[in-house]
Protein backbone atom coordinates (compact mmCIF):
# COMPACT_ATOMS: atom_id res chain seq x y z
CA UNK A 1 0.00 0.00 0.00
CA UNK A 2 0.78 3.65 -0.84
CA UNK A 3 1.74 6.02 2.14
CA UNK A 4 -1.87 6.82 2.26
CA UNK A 5 -3.28 3.30 2.59
CA UNK A 6 -4.76 3.44 -1.12
CA UNK A 7 -3.30 1.23 -3.95
CA UNK A 8 -1.55 2.60 -6.67
CA UNK A 9 -3.28 1.65 -10.51
CA UNK A 10 -0.35 -0.15 -11.39
CA UNK A 11 -0.40 -2.45 -7.85
CA UNK A 12 -4.13 -2.93 -8.85
CA UNK A 13 -2.88 -3.95 -12.16
CA UNK A 14 -0.66 -6.49 -10.96
CA UNK A 15 -3.62 -7.77 -8.62
CA UNK A 16 -5.45 -8.47 -11.41
CA UNK A 17 -3.64 -9.83 -13.76
CA UNK A 18 -2.15 -12.40 -10.98
CA UNK A 19 -5.91 -13.81 -10.99
CA UNK A 20 -6.03 -14.02 -14.61
CA UNK A 21 -2.33 -15.26 -15.42
CA UNK A 22 -4.15 -16.34 -19.03
CA UNK A 23 -3.89 -12.58 -19.65
CA UNK A 24 -0.94 -10.41 -20.14
CA UNK A 25 -0.97 -6.07 -18.94
CA UNK A 26 -1.31 -4.27 -21.76
CA UNK A 27 -1.60 -1.08 -20.23
CA UNK A 28 -2.38 0.13 -16.67
CA UNK A 29 -6.14 -1.09 -15.41
CA UNK A 30 -6.29 -3.18 -18.67
CA UNK A 31 -5.89 -7.05 -19.28
CA UNK A 32 -5.45 -8.49 -23.03
CA UNK A 33 -5.40 -11.74 -24.56
CA UNK A 34 -5.25 -12.48 -28.19
CA UNK A 35 -7.30 -14.94 -29.69
CA UNK A 36 -5.75 -14.83 -33.35
CA UNK A 37 -8.02 -12.14 -35.34
CA UNK A 38 -9.45 -10.85 -31.85
CA UNK A 39 -8.68 -9.99 -28.71
CA UNK A 40 -10.72 -10.78 -25.13
CA UNK A 41 -9.90 -7.74 -22.34
CA UNK A 42 -10.40 -7.19 -18.49
CA UNK A 43 -10.50 -3.08 -18.56
CA UNK A 44 -10.72 -1.59 -14.50
CA UNK A 45 -12.72 1.51 -16.55
CA UNK A 46 -11.92 4.48 -13.72
CA UNK A 47 -15.41 5.72 -12.30
CA UNK A 48 -16.34 9.32 -13.07
CA UNK A 49 -14.69 10.73 -9.94
CA UNK A 50 -11.76 8.67 -10.82
CA UNK A 51 -11.54 7.64 -7.14
CA UNK A 52 -12.19 3.45 -8.53
CA UNK A 53 -12.70 0.99 -11.78
CA UNK A 54 -15.72 -0.49 -12.77
CA UNK A 55 -14.28 -4.29 -13.63
CA UNK A 56 -15.61 -4.59 -17.26
CA UNK A 57 -14.74 -7.54 -19.87
CA UNK A 58 -14.83 -7.22 -23.62
CA UNK A 59 -13.95 -8.22 -26.71
CA UNK A 60 -11.92 -6.42 -29.65
CA UNK A 61 -11.78 -7.84 -33.37
CA UNK A 62 -8.67 -6.87 -35.14
CA UNK A 63 -10.19 -7.25 -38.65
CA UNK A 64 -11.22 -3.50 -38.81
CA UNK A 65 -9.23 -0.37 -38.52
CA UNK A 66 -10.18 1.46 -35.28
CA UNK A 67 -8.05 3.58 -33.39
CA UNK A 68 -8.38 2.35 -29.88
CA UNK A 69 -8.53 -0.84 -28.42
CA UNK A 70 -13.49 -0.91 -27.74
CA UNK A 71 -15.36 -2.38 -25.23
CA UNK A 72 -17.00 -4.29 -27.74
CA UNK A 73 -19.58 -7.03 -26.29
CA UNK A 74 -18.93 -4.78 -23.00
CA UNK A 75 -20.24 -5.93 -19.59
CA UNK A 76 -19.27 -4.40 -16.72
CA UNK A 77 -19.51 -6.04 -13.20
CA UNK A 78 -22.66 -6.18 -11.56
CA UNK A 79 -24.54 -6.18 -8.18
CA UNK A 80 -28.40 -8.00 -8.06
CA UNK A 81 -30.15 -4.98 -8.98
CA UNK A 82 -28.66 -5.01 -12.34
CA UNK A 83 -26.68 -1.46 -11.27
CA UNK A 84 -22.74 -1.39 -11.54
CA UNK A 85 -20.66 -2.41 -9.06
CA UNK A 86 -17.87 -0.21 -8.78
CA UNK A 87 -14.56 -1.20 -6.80
CA UNK A 88 -13.34 2.13 -5.38
CA UNK A 89 -9.39 2.41 -4.64
CA UNK A 90 -9.62 2.93 -0.96
CA UNK A 91 -11.70 -0.17 -0.56
CA UNK A 92 -10.09 -2.10 -2.89
CA UNK A 93 -8.13 -4.58 -0.33
CA UNK A 94 -11.57 -5.10 1.40
CA UNK A 95 -13.45 -5.47 -1.97
CA UNK A 96 -10.89 -7.09 -4.56
CA UNK A 97 -11.67 -10.64 -4.27
CA UNK A 98 -15.54 -10.16 -4.46
CA UNK A 99 -14.78 -8.20 -7.70
CA UNK A 100 -12.84 -11.20 -8.87
CA UNK A 101 -15.38 -13.58 -8.15
CA UNK A 102 -18.32 -11.33 -9.67
CA UNK A 103 -16.70 -11.18 -12.97
CA UNK A 104 -16.07 -14.78 -13.31
CA UNK A 105 -19.48 -15.37 -12.54
CA UNK A 106 -21.04 -13.05 -15.04
CA UNK A 107 -18.90 -13.14 -17.88
CA UNK A 108 -20.57 -14.60 -20.72
CA UNK A 109 -17.32 -15.89 -22.27
CA UNK A 110 -15.23 -17.48 -20.33
CA UNK A 111 -12.18 -15.88 -17.87
CA UNK A 112 -10.11 -18.71 -16.72
CA UNK A 113 -10.73 -20.93 -19.70
CA UNK A 114 -9.79 -19.68 -23.36
CA UNK A 115 -13.10 -18.75 -25.27
CA UNK A 116 -12.68 -20.47 -28.80
CA UNK A 117 -13.23 -18.66 -31.72
CA UNK A 118 -16.66 -20.44 -32.24
CA UNK A 119 -17.88 -19.14 -28.57
CA UNK A 120 -16.52 -15.17 -29.17
CA UNK A 121 -18.64 -14.79 -32.54
CA UNK A 122 -21.52 -17.12 -31.12
CA UNK A 123 -21.50 -14.12 -28.69
CA UNK A 124 -21.90 -11.20 -31.23
CA UNK A 125 -24.36 -13.35 -32.68
CA UNK A 126 -26.36 -13.17 -29.21
CA UNK A 127 -25.69 -9.75 -28.61
CA UNK A 128 -27.07 -8.89 -32.44
CA UNK A 129 -30.37 -10.28 -31.25
CA UNK A 130 -30.28 -9.09 -28.07
CA UNK A 131 -30.13 -5.49 -29.26
CA UNK A 132 -32.87 -5.98 -31.52
CA UNK A 133 -34.99 -7.18 -29.47
CA UNK A 134 -34.59 -4.64 -26.54
CA UNK A 135 -35.04 -2.44 -29.38
CA UNK A 136 -31.50 -1.03 -29.21
CA UNK A 137 -31.40 -0.51 -33.17
CA UNK A 138 -28.65 -1.92 -35.62
CA UNK A 139 -26.19 -3.79 -34.27
CA UNK A 140 -23.97 -3.74 -37.90
CA UNK A 141 -20.39 -3.51 -36.10
CA UNK A 142 -21.10 -6.92 -34.28
CA UNK A 143 -22.11 -8.52 -37.30
CA UNK A 144 -19.53 -7.18 -38.97
CA UNK A 145 -16.97 -8.57 -36.67
CA UNK A 146 -18.44 -11.56 -36.18
CA UNK A 147 -18.13 -12.67 -39.72
CA UNK A 148 -14.77 -11.26 -40.74
CA UNK A 149 -13.40 -12.87 -37.16
CA UNK A 150 -14.61 -16.10 -38.50
CA UNK A 151 -13.23 -15.67 -42.02
CA UNK A 152 -10.14 -14.65 -40.61
CA UNK A 153 -9.40 -17.53 -38.33
CA UNK A 154 -10.57 -19.95 -41.27
CA UNK A 155 -13.87 -20.51 -40.35
CA UNK A 156 -15.83 -20.07 -43.56
CA UNK A 157 -18.97 -22.37 -42.19
CA UNK A 158 -19.17 -20.11 -39.04
CA UNK A 159 -18.31 -16.60 -41.35
CA UNK A 160 -21.07 -18.06 -43.61
CA UNK A 161 -23.76 -18.45 -40.75
CA UNK A 162 -23.12 -14.96 -39.34
CA UNK A 163 -23.69 -13.52 -43.12
CA UNK A 164 -26.92 -15.72 -43.12
CA UNK A 165 -28.10 -14.17 -39.70
CA UNK A 166 -26.66 -10.79 -40.93
CA UNK A 167 -29.44 -10.85 -43.36
CA UNK A 168 -32.04 -11.73 -41.26
CA UNK A 169 -31.75 -9.01 -38.59
CA UNK A 170 -31.41 -6.46 -41.12
CA UNK A 171 -34.85 -6.72 -42.50
CA UNK A 172 -36.25 -5.54 -39.00
CA UNK A 173 -33.40 -3.22 -38.32
CA UNK A 174 -35.48 0.24 -37.41
CA UNK A 175 -34.34 2.48 -40.60
CA UNK A 176 -33.66 5.49 -37.99
CA UNK A 177 -31.33 3.42 -36.17
CA UNK A 178 -28.92 2.67 -38.94
CA UNK A 179 -25.69 4.22 -39.79
CA UNK A 180 -25.61 7.50 -41.82
CA UNK A 181 -23.95 6.22 -44.39
CA UNK A 182 -25.53 2.91 -44.52
CA UNK A 183 -25.83 1.81 -48.62
CA UNK A 184 -28.70 -0.12 -48.28
CA UNK A 185 -29.06 -4.04 -47.10
CA UNK A 186 -28.02 -5.93 -50.22
CA UNK A 187 -24.84 -3.78 -50.89
CA UNK A 188 -23.96 -3.76 -47.28
CA UNK A 189 -24.24 -7.86 -46.95
CA UNK A 190 -22.23 -7.87 -50.88
CA UNK A 191 -19.30 -5.87 -49.50
CA UNK A 192 -19.40 -7.93 -45.94
CA UNK A 193 -18.97 -11.21 -48.31
CA UNK A 194 -16.34 -9.60 -50.18
CA UNK A 195 -14.37 -8.94 -47.39
CA UNK A 196 -14.90 -12.07 -45.44
CA UNK A 197 -14.10 -13.71 -48.66
CA UNK A 198 -10.58 -12.60 -48.98
CA UNK A 199 -8.82 -13.91 -46.12
CA UNK A 200 -5.12 -12.58 -47.11
CA UNK A 201 -6.30 -9.06 -46.87
CA UNK A 202 -7.72 -9.77 -43.62
CA UNK A 203 -4.83 -11.33 -42.17
CA UNK A 204 -2.86 -8.16 -43.40
CA UNK A 205 -5.33 -5.83 -41.73
CA UNK A 206 -4.71 -7.89 -38.35
CA UNK A 207 -1.30 -7.78 -38.38
CA UNK A 208 -1.24 -3.79 -39.31
CA UNK A 209 -4.14 -3.37 -36.26
CA UNK A 210 -1.89 -5.53 -33.81
CA UNK A 211 1.26 -3.48 -34.61
CA UNK A 212 -1.02 0.01 -34.36
CA UNK A 213 -1.92 -1.04 -30.69
CA UNK A 214 0.97 -2.50 -29.47
CA UNK A 215 -0.04 -5.93 -28.58
CA UNK A 216 3.64 -7.32 -29.55
CA UNK A 217 3.86 -8.27 -25.66
CA UNK A 218 0.50 -9.78 -25.75
CA UNK A 219 0.48 -13.21 -26.08
CA UNK A 220 -1.87 -14.95 -29.13
CA UNK A 221 -2.81 -18.76 -28.01
CA UNK A 222 -4.42 -18.89 -31.63
CA UNK A 223 -1.81 -20.36 -33.75
CA UNK A 224 -1.85 -19.30 -37.91
CA UNK A 225 -3.10 -22.82 -38.89
CA UNK A 226 -5.85 -22.28 -35.88
CA UNK A 227 -4.80 -24.58 -33.14
CA UNK A 228 -5.83 -23.08 -30.01
CA UNK A 229 -2.75 -23.13 -27.28
CA UNK A 230 -4.64 -23.87 -24.01
CA UNK A 231 -1.41 -23.45 -21.68
CA UNK A 232 -2.50 -19.87 -20.58
CA UNK A 233 -0.20 -19.38 -17.75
Amino acid sequence: MTASGVPTAGRVTKEWAAEFPGFDAWKSLHLLRRIGPVVQGICLDRTTGDDGYLPTVHVHALTREFPVVSLMLGQRSARPSGMPDPVLFARHERDFAHAVGALREQSRLPLDELPSIDEIVRQYHAEARRRLEKGHGAAVPEMEDSVLVAAAAGRDELAGEGLGLARELSASWPRASMPFDWPGADAWLDGLAVRAGDRESLLSVVRGQAIAHKLGKIRDHLAPDGVRHDRLA
